[in-house]
């Protein structure tokens, strides 16, 4: 379900720690991953809304994984919703925060043989779409999460992820 109209996002972007592209190309690959699944998810708002996007490393990740997830070890993306959203809901004035880790997001991108781009890409918008109220516990839900991963993904001319 598409729509053509971008609602108006504001990124709060952060490089706080690991080793990253410089930061305009970050600013770049967030801002494209963002628009693609706002759009096929179909969100709109004449409102405002902001979005924080965090890089960081495995040790800070691991600690809020730890701390928020009761999971100490590093993850490559964490969401935190500002509030709980179901699918299709209005999008709130703030979205929440997107956390992606150097060190295991680099391992993975290399590991796929993916662009390190491309898998930020994906990660961006996978999380975005756990703050948008999309889930991947259960498998009709996540069937559902990885059409709109790899449909988001192709308006980029990103391969399919889960190929």
């Amino acid at each position: 379900m598409a729509s053509a109209r971008k609602p108006p996002i504001s990124i709060d972007l952060t490089v706080e720690a690991g080793e990253w592209p410089a930061r305009r190309s970050l600013r770049a690959l967030v801002q494209k991953a963002v628009e693609a699944a706002l759009v096929e998810v179909g969100a709109a708002t004449d409102a405002p809304c902001e979005l924080g996007v965090v890089f960081t490393d495995d040790a800070h990740i691991r600690a809020l994984n730890a701390a928020w997830r009761a999971k100490d070890k590093p993850t490559n993306v964490l969401s935190f919703p500002a509030f709980k959203l179901s699918p299709g809901d209005t999008l709130p004035p703030l979205l929440g925060d997107i956390v992606l880790a150097a060190q295991t997001v680099s391992r993975e991108a290399e590991l796929e043989g993916k662009p390190l781009g491309h898998h930020i890409s994906h990660l961006v918008i996978h999380g975005l779409l756990h703050l948008l109220g999309h889930d991947h516990e259960e498998e009709g839900e996540a069937d559902r999460m990885e059409a709109l991963e790899r449909t988001a993904l192709a308006r980029l001319a990103i391969p399919d992820p889960y190929a």
